[in-house]
Protein backbone atom coordinates (compact mmCIF):
# COMPACT_ATOMS: atom_id res chain seq x y z
CA UNK A 1 0.00 0.00 0.00
CA UNK A 2 2.92 2.35 -0.55
CA UNK A 3 3.70 4.75 2.25
CA UNK A 4 0.19 4.64 3.68
CA UNK A 5 -0.95 2.60 6.68
CA UNK A 6 -1.11 -1.13 5.87
CA UNK A 7 -3.97 -3.11 7.48
CA UNK A 8 -1.74 -6.21 7.45
CA UNK A 9 0.71 -4.49 9.80
CA UNK A 10 -2.12 -3.62 12.16
CA UNK A 11 -3.51 -7.17 12.13
CA UNK A 12 -0.07 -8.58 12.92
CA UNK A 13 0.15 -6.18 15.86
CA UNK A 14 -3.36 -7.14 17.00
CA UNK A 15 -2.54 -10.85 16.89
CA UNK A 16 0.26 -10.21 19.36
CA UNK A 17 -1.25 -7.46 21.53
CA UNK A 18 -5.06 -7.75 21.51
CA UNK A 19 -6.73 -6.84 24.76
CA UNK A 20 -8.17 -9.72 26.79
CA UNK A 21 -11.86 -8.80 27.06
CA UNK A 22 -14.62 -11.08 28.40
CA UNK A 23 -16.80 -10.60 25.32
CA UNK A 24 -14.00 -11.09 22.81
CA UNK A 25 -12.76 -14.20 20.99
CA UNK A 26 -8.96 -13.92 21.04
CA UNK A 27 -7.25 -13.63 17.63
CA UNK A 28 -5.63 -17.08 17.85
CA UNK A 29 -8.95 -18.72 18.70
CA UNK A 30 -10.69 -16.79 15.93
CA UNK A 31 -8.09 -17.93 13.40
CA UNK A 32 -8.58 -21.48 14.65
CA UNK A 33 -12.28 -21.28 13.81
CA UNK A 34 -13.97 -20.18 17.04
CA UNK A 35 -16.81 -17.84 16.17
CA UNK A 36 -17.90 -14.98 18.43
CA UNK A 37 -21.25 -15.28 20.18
CA UNK A 38 -23.46 -12.55 18.64
CA UNK A 39 -25.35 -12.22 21.93
CA UNK A 40 -22.17 -11.38 23.84
CA UNK A 41 -20.99 -9.02 21.09
CA UNK A 42 -24.34 -7.21 21.06
CA UNK A 43 -24.52 -6.99 24.86
CA UNK A 44 -21.00 -5.58 25.11
CA UNK A 45 -21.57 -3.02 22.38
CA UNK A 46 -24.76 -1.74 24.01
CA UNK A 47 -23.03 -1.52 27.38
CA UNK A 48 -20.00 0.25 25.90
CA UNK A 49 -22.02 3.09 24.41
CA UNK A 50 -20.86 6.27 26.19
CA UNK A 51 -19.02 4.14 28.75
CA UNK A 52 -15.51 2.76 29.26
CA UNK A 53 -14.27 -0.82 29.09
CA UNK A 54 -13.19 -0.61 32.73
CA UNK A 55 -16.70 0.39 33.81
CA UNK A 56 -18.42 -2.27 31.69
CA UNK A 57 -16.38 -5.39 32.47
CA UNK A 58 -17.99 -6.27 35.82
CA UNK A 59 -21.50 -5.48 34.53
CA UNK A 60 -20.98 -7.69 31.49
CA UNK A 61 -19.74 -10.60 33.59
CA UNK A 62 -22.68 -10.28 35.97
CA UNK A 63 -25.25 -10.02 33.15
CA UNK A 64 -23.91 -13.06 31.32
CA UNK A 65 -23.79 -15.08 34.56
CA UNK A 66 -27.44 -14.22 35.26
CA UNK A 67 -28.61 -14.41 31.64
CA UNK A 68 -26.19 -16.47 29.51
CA UNK A 69 -28.37 -16.36 26.37
CA UNK A 70 -30.57 -13.81 24.66
CA UNK A 71 -33.60 -15.99 25.46
CA UNK A 72 -32.73 -15.89 29.17
CA UNK A 73 -32.41 -12.11 29.10
CA UNK A 74 -35.69 -11.80 27.19
CA UNK A 75 -37.47 -13.73 29.95
CA UNK A 76 -35.97 -11.65 32.78
CA UNK A 77 -38.18 -9.30 34.82
CA UNK A 78 -37.83 -5.66 33.80
CA UNK A 79 -37.15 -4.49 37.36
CA UNK A 80 -34.33 -6.99 37.84
CA UNK A 81 -32.59 -5.98 34.61
CA UNK A 82 -32.95 -2.28 35.40
CA UNK A 83 -31.56 -2.90 38.87
CA UNK A 84 -28.53 -4.75 37.53
CA UNK A 85 -27.97 -1.93 35.04
CA UNK A 86 -27.95 0.74 37.77
CA UNK A 87 -24.71 2.72 37.66
CA UNK A 88 -24.07 2.34 33.92
CA UNK A 89 -26.20 5.38 33.13
CA UNK A 90 -28.18 6.18 29.98
CA UNK A 91 -31.08 4.04 31.14
CA UNK A 92 -32.88 4.15 27.81
CA UNK A 93 -30.22 1.65 26.73
CA UNK A 94 -31.39 -0.81 29.39
CA UNK A 95 -35.01 -0.49 28.26
CA UNK A 96 -34.00 -1.01 24.63
CA UNK A 97 -31.79 -3.92 25.70
CA UNK A 98 -34.84 -5.79 26.94
CA UNK A 99 -36.94 -4.79 23.92
CA UNK A 100 -34.23 -6.01 21.56
CA UNK A 101 -33.70 -9.29 23.43
CA UNK A 102 -37.42 -10.01 23.25
CA UNK A 103 -37.64 -9.22 19.55
CA UNK A 104 -34.66 -11.49 18.81
CA UNK A 105 -36.08 -14.28 20.98
CA UNK A 106 -39.66 -14.05 19.75
CA UNK A 107 -39.32 -12.93 16.12
CA UNK A 108 -35.91 -14.33 15.13
CA UNK A 109 -35.80 -17.63 17.01
CA UNK A 110 -33.01 -16.40 19.27
CA UNK A 111 -30.64 -15.66 16.36
CA UNK A 112 -29.33 -12.19 15.64
CA UNK A 113 -29.52 -11.01 12.02
CA UNK A 114 -26.16 -11.00 10.25
CA UNK A 115 -26.29 -7.76 8.26
CA UNK A 116 -25.95 -4.19 9.46
CA UNK A 117 -29.25 -3.21 7.83
CA UNK A 118 -31.19 -6.03 9.50
CA UNK A 119 -29.53 -5.40 12.84
CA UNK A 120 -30.49 -1.72 12.67
CA UNK A 121 -34.14 -2.76 12.49
CA UNK A 122 -33.86 -4.02 16.07
CA UNK A 123 -34.61 -1.73 19.06
CA UNK A 124 -31.65 0.28 20.27
CA UNK A 125 -29.27 -0.59 17.44
CA UNK A 126 -28.04 2.37 15.38
CA UNK A 127 -25.52 2.60 12.52
CA UNK A 128 -22.40 2.24 14.68
CA UNK A 129 -23.69 -0.64 16.80
CA UNK A 130 -25.11 -2.42 13.76
CA UNK A 131 -21.78 -2.14 11.93
CA UNK A 132 -19.83 -3.30 15.00
CA UNK A 133 -22.01 -6.40 15.55
CA UNK A 134 -21.98 -7.30 11.85
CA UNK A 135 -18.19 -6.95 11.66
CA UNK A 136 -17.18 -8.55 14.96
CA UNK A 137 -19.80 -11.30 15.22
CA UNK A 138 -20.23 -12.15 11.54
CA UNK A 139 -16.99 -10.89 9.92
CA UNK A 140 -18.86 -8.58 7.57
CA UNK A 141 -16.65 -5.88 5.94
CA UNK A 142 -18.41 -3.03 7.74
CA UNK A 143 -16.78 0.25 8.69
CA UNK A 144 -16.75 0.59 12.48
CA UNK A 145 -15.93 4.10 13.71
CA UNK A 146 -15.96 5.02 17.39
CA UNK A 147 -13.99 7.71 19.21
CA UNK A 148 -10.82 5.62 19.21
CA UNK A 149 -11.07 5.01 15.47
CA UNK A 150 -11.71 8.70 14.78
CA UNK A 151 -8.55 9.62 16.67
CA UNK A 152 -6.42 7.04 14.85
CA UNK A 153 -7.72 8.10 11.44
CA UNK A 154 -7.23 11.79 12.18
CA UNK A 155 -3.62 11.14 13.09
CA UNK A 156 -2.48 8.63 10.48
CA UNK A 157 -3.95 10.85 7.73
CA UNK A 158 -3.24 14.22 9.44
CA UNK A 159 -6.87 15.30 9.15
CA UNK A 160 -7.18 18.69 10.83
CA UNK A 161 -10.85 19.44 10.22
CA UNK A 162 -12.41 19.75 13.69
CA UNK A 163 -14.90 17.21 14.96
CA UNK A 164 -17.80 16.78 14.51
CA UNK A 165 -17.50 18.27 11.00
CA UNK A 166 -14.65 15.83 10.27
CA UNK A 167 -16.76 12.70 10.82
CA UNK A 168 -17.56 11.99 7.12
CA UNK A 169 -13.89 12.40 6.17
CA UNK A 170 -12.79 10.12 9.01
CA UNK A 171 -15.35 7.48 8.02
CA UNK A 172 -14.09 7.54 4.43
CA UNK A 173 -10.52 7.12 5.70
CA UNK A 174 -11.55 4.16 7.88
CA UNK A 175 -13.50 2.60 5.00
CA UNK A 176 -10.46 2.79 2.70
CA UNK A 177 -8.45 0.75 5.23
CA UNK A 178 -11.10 -1.89 6.05
CA UNK A 179 -9.88 -5.16 4.51
CA UNK A 180 -12.05 -7.94 3.11
CA UNK A 181 -9.93 -10.46 5.02
CA UNK A 182 -10.62 -10.52 8.79
CA UNK A 183 -12.67 -7.29 8.90
CA UNK A 184 -13.93 -8.11 12.39
CA UNK A 185 -10.42 -8.44 13.76
CA UNK A 186 -9.42 -5.27 11.89
CA UNK A 187 -12.26 -3.31 13.51
CA UNK A 188 -11.21 -4.46 16.96
CA UNK A 189 -7.55 -3.83 16.15
CA UNK A 190 -8.12 -0.16 15.30
CA UNK A 191 -10.13 0.29 18.49
CA UNK A 192 -7.41 -1.41 20.53
CA UNK A 193 -4.75 0.76 18.90
CA UNK A 194 -6.63 3.91 19.88
CA UNK A 195 -7.32 2.65 23.41
CA UNK A 196 -3.81 1.45 24.27
CA UNK A 197 -1.24 3.14 21.96
CA UNK A 198 -2.76 6.07 20.03
CA UNK A 199 -4.22 7.50 23.22
CA UNK A 200 -5.72 11.00 23.58
CA UNK A 201 -2.70 12.32 25.47
CA UNK A 202 0.94 11.30 25.02
CA UNK A 203 0.46 8.68 22.26
CA UNK A 204 3.07 5.92 22.40
CA UNK A 205 4.22 6.37 18.81
CA UNK A 206 7.39 4.31 19.29
CA UNK A 207 5.42 1.06 19.61
CA UNK A 208 2.74 1.83 17.02
CA UNK A 209 2.50 -0.55 14.04
CA UNK A 210 1.64 2.44 11.83
CA UNK A 211 4.49 4.58 13.15
CA UNK A 212 6.19 4.93 9.78
CA UNK A 213 2.95 5.73 7.95
CA UNK A 214 1.50 8.28 10.38
CA UNK A 215 1.23 11.64 8.64
CA UNK A 216 0.52 13.54 11.86
CA UNK A 217 3.63 12.10 13.52
CA UNK A 218 5.72 13.16 10.55
CA UNK A 219 4.30 16.68 10.92
CA UNK A 220 4.84 16.62 14.69
CA UNK A 221 1.17 17.29 15.48
CA UNK A 222 -0.03 13.83 16.53
CA UNK A 223 -0.80 14.81 20.14
CA UNK A 224 -2.94 17.74 18.95
CA UNK A 225 -5.33 15.69 16.84
CA UNK A 226 -8.19 15.32 16.41
CA UNK A 227 -9.20 18.95 16.68
CA UNK A 228 -12.61 19.52 18.21
CA UNK A 229 -15.08 22.36 17.95
CA UNK A 230 -15.57 23.82 21.44
CA UNK A 231 -18.75 22.57 23.06
CA UNK A 232 -21.44 24.95 24.23
CA UNK A 233 -21.74 25.19 28.02
CA UNK A 234 -24.30 22.78 29.44
CA UNK A 235 -27.36 24.44 31.00
CA UNK A 236 -28.10 24.04 34.69
CA UNK A 237 -31.33 22.49 35.97
CA UNK A 238 -32.74 22.38 39.47
CA UNK A 239 -34.96 19.93 41.31
CA UNK A 240 -36.04 18.69 44.71
CA UNK A 241 -35.69 15.12 45.96
CA UNK A 242 -37.80 13.95 48.92
CA UNK A 243 -36.31 11.22 51.11
CA UNK A 244 -38.59 9.79 53.79
CA UNK A 245 -38.03 6.93 56.20
CA UNK A 246 -40.82 5.24 58.15
CA UNK A 247 -40.52 4.12 61.76
CA UNK A 248 -40.07 0.47 60.73
CA UNK A 249 -37.08 1.38 58.53
CA UNK A 250 -38.94 1.39 55.20
CA UNK A 251 -38.09 4.07 52.59
CA UNK A 252 -40.49 5.97 50.36
CA UNK A 253 -39.54 5.15 46.76
CA UNK A 254 -41.20 5.46 43.39
CA UNK A 255 -40.70 3.92 39.98
CA UNK A 256 -40.02 6.68 37.49
CA UNK A 257 -42.05 6.88 34.26
CA UNK A 258 -40.89 4.57 31.48
CA UNK A 259 -40.02 7.47 29.20
CA UNK A 260 -37.48 10.18 29.90
CA UNK A 261 -34.30 10.33 31.92
CA UNK A 262 -33.83 7.44 34.36
CA UNK A 263 -36.99 5.91 32.87
CA UNK A 264 -38.32 2.89 34.70
CA UNK A 265 -35.79 3.21 37.53
CA UNK A 266 -36.36 3.31 41.27
CA UNK A 267 -35.89 6.76 42.72
CA UNK A 268 -36.92 9.25 45.34
CA UNK A 269 -40.13 11.18 44.72
CA UNK A 270 -39.31 14.64 43.51
CA UNK A 271 -40.14 17.68 41.45
CA UNK A 272 -39.57 18.21 37.76
CA UNK A 273 -36.06 19.30 36.79
CA UNK A 274 -36.44 22.90 35.70
CA UNK A 275 -34.30 25.87 34.68
CA UNK A 276 -35.18 27.73 37.88
CA UNK A 277 -35.94 26.68 41.44
CA UNK A 278 -39.01 24.40 41.32
CA UNK A 279 -42.13 24.84 43.44
CA UNK A 280 -42.06 22.33 46.34
CA UNK A 281 -44.56 19.48 45.93
CA UNK A 282 -44.11 16.97 48.77
CA UNK A 283 -45.27 13.44 47.93
CA UNK A 284 -46.67 12.82 51.41
CA UNK A 285 -47.81 14.88 54.38
CA UNK A 286 -44.83 15.06 56.73
CA UNK A 287 -42.55 17.43 58.59
CA UNK A 288 -40.08 17.99 55.76
CA UNK A 289 -36.67 19.46 56.58
CA UNK A 290 -34.28 21.02 54.08
CA UNK A 291 -31.05 19.04 54.34
CA UNK A 292 -28.88 22.00 53.40
CA UNK A 293 -26.87 19.99 50.88
CA UNK A 294 -27.27 19.34 47.17
CA UNK A 295 -26.70 16.27 45.04
CA UNK A 296 -25.02 17.31 41.81
CA UNK A 297 -24.84 15.24 38.65
CA UNK A 298 -23.90 15.79 35.01
CA UNK A 299 -26.03 14.29 32.27
CA UNK A 300 -25.30 14.36 28.55
CA UNK A 301 -27.01 17.69 27.93
CA UNK A 302 -27.22 19.44 31.31
CA UNK A 303 -25.94 19.71 34.86
CA UNK A 304 -28.40 18.86 37.63
CA UNK A 305 -28.56 20.20 41.18
CA UNK A 306 -31.02 18.46 43.47
CA UNK A 307 -32.00 20.04 46.76
CA UNK A 308 -32.83 17.37 49.35
CA UNK A 309 -35.73 17.40 51.79
CA UNK A 310 -35.90 14.67 54.44
CA UNK A 311 -38.56 13.45 56.85
CA UNK A 312 -39.24 10.78 59.45
CA UNK A 313 -42.78 9.52 59.05
CA UNK A 314 -44.99 7.46 61.38
CA UNK A 315 -45.63 3.76 61.04
CA UNK A 316 -49.12 4.28 59.59
CA UNK A 317 -48.05 6.85 56.97
CA UNK A 318 -49.72 6.29 53.62
CA UNK A 319 -47.93 7.65 50.53
CA UNK A 320 -49.71 10.01 48.18
CA UNK A 321 -47.19 9.09 45.51
CA UNK A 322 -44.72 6.21 45.39
CA UNK A 323 -44.62 3.31 47.80
CA UNK A 324 -42.79 2.43 50.98
CA UNK A 325 -40.18 -0.27 50.42
CA UNK A 326 -39.13 -2.31 53.47
CA UNK A 327 -35.53 -1.83 54.50
CA UNK A 328 -34.83 -5.52 53.87
CA UNK A 329 -35.93 -5.15 50.22
CA UNK A 330 -34.14 -1.88 49.54
CA UNK A 331 -30.67 -1.95 48.03
CA UNK A 332 -28.98 1.40 47.34
CA UNK A 333 -27.23 -0.29 44.40
CA UNK A 334 -30.64 -0.56 42.69
CA UNK A 335 -30.76 3.23 42.38
CA UNK A 336 -29.27 5.17 39.46
CA UNK A 337 -26.15 7.16 40.27
CA UNK A 338 -27.78 10.52 40.97
CA UNK A 339 -30.34 8.90 43.29
CA UNK A 340 -27.57 7.11 45.16
CA UNK A 341 -25.87 10.48 45.67
CA UNK A 342 -29.09 11.77 47.21
CA UNK A 343 -29.28 8.72 49.46
CA UNK A 344 -25.67 9.02 50.60
CA UNK A 345 -26.25 12.62 51.63
CA UNK A 346 -29.61 11.99 53.30
CA UNK A 347 -29.26 8.69 55.15
CA UNK A 348 -27.10 9.92 58.02
CA UNK A 349 -29.77 12.46 58.93
CA UNK A 350 -32.46 9.75 58.95
CA UNK A 351 -30.76 7.14 61.13
CA UNK A 352 -32.86 5.92 64.04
Amino acid sequence: MGDGPDPADLLAWYDAHARDLPWRVAPAARLAGTRPDPYRVWLSEVMLQQTTVAAVRAYFERFTALWPTVEALAAAPDAQVMGEWAGLGYYARARNLLKCARVVAEDHGGRFPETREALMALPGIGPYTGAAIAAIAFDAPEVVVDGNVERVMARVHDIRTPLPAAKPELVRAAAALTPKRRPGCHAQAVMDLGATVCTPRAPACGICPWWGACAARKAGVQAELPHKTPKKPKPLRFGIAYVARRADGAWLLETRPDKGLLGGMLGWPGSDWTESAPIPAPPIEADWTELGEEARHTFTHFHLRLAIKVAHVPQNAAPLRGAFTPATAFRPSDLPTVMRKVFDLARSSLKH
